[in-house]
């Protein structure tokens, strides 16, 4: 049973359409939205990134919790009110059923928004960074991966895992748990602000087709996991490497000084390098967000053959 024949889902009339009709959706997830970007650019972001599917001809699907239902698609007072209210909880799936049940208003991480879209019926879903493997010697694992190696029928668009994260380790859990990473124009796992990391990709895909093709075969096989597509930042808004080093090392120093872990150390470490970069590292996001929307529509387009 899909999700979407619950009664806590909630499909804006826009998505229902595009669904029934067989045309491309794109999900896109909403804790970038409430926790990753500051005011007023996350509300800015939110639009900018709709209008970008939109305008590559597929349907945007912002995923959230509203009143305890899981909302797919949201409209503009839906938005606004995720980017601007100080008491919307960042949700996981560990969180879905008390929220459901408390009916909580909350934005949706990775893990969230893949569990829900593909329970929709939504084969392409766009975000920024995953989560990963975190640096330490705590064995700290981001819940984002065992939902992607848990996925079916599902592309997930990023700019590989975020830069805080321990990415060799992240690497070797995605190859472990067969979970397909297929470079985007790229021989490399990209670093999220960075365009390389030095890690391989199982494969490479230069265009919407290409990529497409490689979802449709996963498809076709039934085979468990999403399908990672991951794409670099822009080059024109990388962040230099000398840069990155600098601020996460003084972004991490300062997490540890004041104790900051679990869910909130990403977020944490973000936001300070964004401070300290004198916010290279904000105009990254931002545009790798926008990159991986487009890059999304185009690929949800080949996959239904459109």
């Amino acid at each position: 049973m899909l999700m979407s024949d619950l009664n806590v889902i909630r499909l804006s009339p826009e998505v229902e359409e595009a669904l029934k009709a067989k045309r491309a959706v794109v999900a896109l997830e909403s804790t970038v939205i409430a926790h990753g970007l500051p005011r007023p650019q996350n509300l800015e972001t939110a639009r900018r990134l709709e209008q970008i599917v939109r305008a590559e001809g597929a349907t945007p699907a912002t995923i959230a919790i509203l009143g305890g239902k899981f909302c797919v698609g949201l409209d503009n007072a839906q938005l606004e009110q995720i980017a601007t209210s100080g008491d919307v909880k960042k949700i996981s799936c560990r969180d879905l059923p008390v929220a459901a049940a408390r009916n909580w208003d909350g934005a949706t991480t990775v893990a969230s928004t893949t569990w829900i879209a593909e329970r929709a019926g939504i084969n392409v879903f766009a975000t920024g960074g995953i989560g990963g493997v975190h640096r330490g010697a705590l064995p700290d694992v981001s819940a984002d991966l065992p939902e992607l190696a848990r996925a079916v029928r599902l592309v997930v668009v990023c700019s590989g895992a975020k830069s805080v994260l321990d990415l060799p380790a992240t690497r070797e859990w995605l190859e472990t748990y067969g979970v397909t990473v297929v470079g985007y124009g790229c021989d490399e796992l990209p670093a999220f602000y960075a365009r390389a990391s030095g890690l391989p990709v199982d494969a490479r895909a230069d265009t919407p087709e290409e990529a497409g093709a490689i979802a449709r075969a996963q498809f076709d096989l039934g085979k468990e996991g999403a399908l990672l597509v991951c794409v670099p930042v822009p080059e024109a808004s990388e962040v230099p490497a000398g840069v990155l080093d600098e601020t996460l090392a003084a972004a991490l120093a300062e997490a540890e000084r004041e104790g900051v872990g679990g869910r909130e150390l990403t977020p944490f470490l973000l936001s300070r390098m964004s401070q300290q970069s004198g916010g290279a590292t904000l105009r990254a996001n931002i545009a790798l967000l926008e990159n991986n929307a487009r890059v999304a529509a185009q690929i949800a387009k080949a996959v239904i053959g459109q």
